[in-house]
């Protein structure tokens, strides 16, 4: 742009600074402390607004000094009361359009911060986490005999799940597995299991069992919508297809909580599923999620979770495993995927038709 100008042509640039941002807030926070300790939220906002004014001088300075050549003197902010204002104005035509609607997504979320947070503010670390091989016994026991076209099954048959996260097991809401894997029913000791056939032998040799017998196989789009009872929650959950689902861990059944998750949320959208999360912003559970979570922190509740799934017999194999985990750049320490509200701003063309 600057040799293009010096060439004649007529290329105005308008420098712009985006003036909103957590960062300035824990800023602003570290000098002042937080809101409603010395002063209202309002005072804040403006102590917010001088300390992004401030900057934006210094910046501006600097640029001058590097030779940007630029509109300097009507710079482009973002804390404009000017902007803030077309801003309502523009947002008050989508509503009016009827393109604005309000949900929950989940995003990634610091329990320190009590903040939703950035990808470029989040870190990985290694971290340590409980390995879990959960049974989720089928409804229906019949329709997956016929399914399987098996009769002599000698206890329940059960889909099994594989995750590294129990405490998002209050929020699951149906297990996703691939349309084109084989699924095989194996018979073990006094039940029978449903797992990916390429993966029976891994899963087998950890959860420790040696004596089985694959039953039959199917592909995985024969289980679409068959239901299965949560362990613990008092609720069934369907069996979803997904193209998330992978052969390189687990059991090739996807435990799924749409609260708790990106390829969950999405997959949950288009099932219809609830978006539930039960965790509040300090990252324990809210009340009337399980008597026994009430109140307690996402990741002590881990143990508790297990101890349970232990009790009434949905357990198969527990370990302690090593993986690289998110964590947040301030704290160090690890953050959930957690749905909060989030305005959603139609773009179906439709929409957009009828609204012209």
């Amino acid at each position: 742009m600057k040799s293009k100008g010096l060439s004649g042509y007529d290329s105005p640039y308008v420098p712009g600074w985006d003036c909103h941002g957590l960062p300035i807030e824990l800023k602003v926070e570290q000098e002042y402390g937080k809101p409603g300790e010395k002063f209202t939220a309002a005072e804040f906002r403006a102590k917010c607004r001088e300390y992004a004014a401030t900057q934006v001088d210094g910046q501006r300075k600097d640029f001058i000094r590097l030779g940007v050549l630029g509109d300097w003197s009507h710079p482009y902010l973002t804390m404009d009361f000017k902007t803030e204002a077309n801003i309502i104005r523009a947002l008050g035509k989508i509503i009016g359009n009827g393109h604005l609607h309000k949900g929950a997504k989940p995003v990634h979320w610091c329990v320190d911060c009590r903040s939703a947070l950035a990808e470029a503010e989040v870190e990985y670390y290694d971290k340590t986490s409980p390995s879990i091989d959960v049974a989720f016994q089928a409804v229906d026991q019949d329709a997956l005999k016929a399914k399987f076209a098996v009769s002599n099954v000698n206890g329940p048959i059960s889909l099994v799940i594989w995750t590294t996260t129990p405490w998002t097991l209050p929020a699951n809401r149906a297990i996703s597995i691939a349309p084109d894997f084989d699924y095989a029913l194996v018979q073990i000791d006094g039940q029978a299991v449903i797992l990916a056939k390429d993966l029976v032998e891994s899963v087998m040799q950890r959860i420790g069992v040696t004596d089985y017998t694959i039953l039959g196989t199917v592909k995985g789009a024969e289980l679409e919508l068959l239901r299965f009872t949560h362990p613990f929650m008092g609720f069934d959950v369907p069996a979803i297809l997904g193209d998330h689902v992978t052969l390189d861990a687990g059991t090739g059944a996807v435990h799924t909580a749409p609260g708790h998750g990106p390829d969950d949320y999405v997959i949950g959208q288009k099932y219809g599923l609830e978006t539930a999360n039960p965790v509040g912003p300090d990252g324990t559970y809210l009340p009337g999620t399980y008597p026994t979570l009430d109140g307690v922190n996402v990741f002590k509740a881990n143990d508790i979770v297990v101890a349970l799934l232990q009790e009434k017999g949905a357990l198969l194999h527990v370990e302690k495993m090593q993986h690289s985990y998110p964590c947040c750049w301030r704290h160090k320490t690890p953050i959930i995927f957690r749905a909060t509200p989030q305005w959603f701003v139609s773009m179906d063309q439709k929409v957009c038709v009828r609204s012209h």
